[in-house]
């Protein structure tokens, strides 16, 4: 196996954490059902990516669970667990949910690559880092 280029990232690793809430909400344009009072739970999947520590508490880890899940309980799940989404946003899409989750979680995990809420268990939006970077 050929040695690594120095200062080159290696084992570049895609982690991926999960997490759920409940949380109702009402589609104010949709035309259908939505429309009305209703509820999901919902299942979020945040993922970072990034080379493996090479010395610390986390050696051999992009970066430890419980340190994503130290941000994004408080931000997130805290904030959206049993609430009414539309106290939050507007429009209260699965899109809209992903990116205000993308917005809240950006500047806290610098790793951050990939948002995913999932509204139903067939059902689910995703923010891409190079999607959001091109907003």
């Amino acid at each position: 196996m050929a040695a690594e280029p120095r200062g080159e990232p290696r084992n570049v690793v895609l982690i991926r954490k999960h997490f759920r809430f409940e949380a109702a909400h009402v589609l104010p344009h949709h035309p259908g059902k939505c429309s009305r009072v209703h509820g999901h739970s919902y299942r979020l999947e945040v993922a970072v990516k990034g080379p493996l520590q090479a010395t610390g508490p986390a050696q051999g880890m992009v970066l430890d669970f419980d340190d994503i899940s130290s941000v994004v309980r408080p931000l997130v799940i805290d904030r959206l667990d049993h609430s009414s989404l539309n106290d939050l946003m507007e429009n209260p899409t699965a899109e809209h949910i992903a990116l205000w989750i993308w917005e809240t979680l950006a500047s806290e995990l610098a790793m951050l690559d990939e948002v995913v809420v999932w509204e139903t268990q067939t059902a689910c939006a995703v923010v891409r880092a190079e999607d959001a970077r091109a907003r």
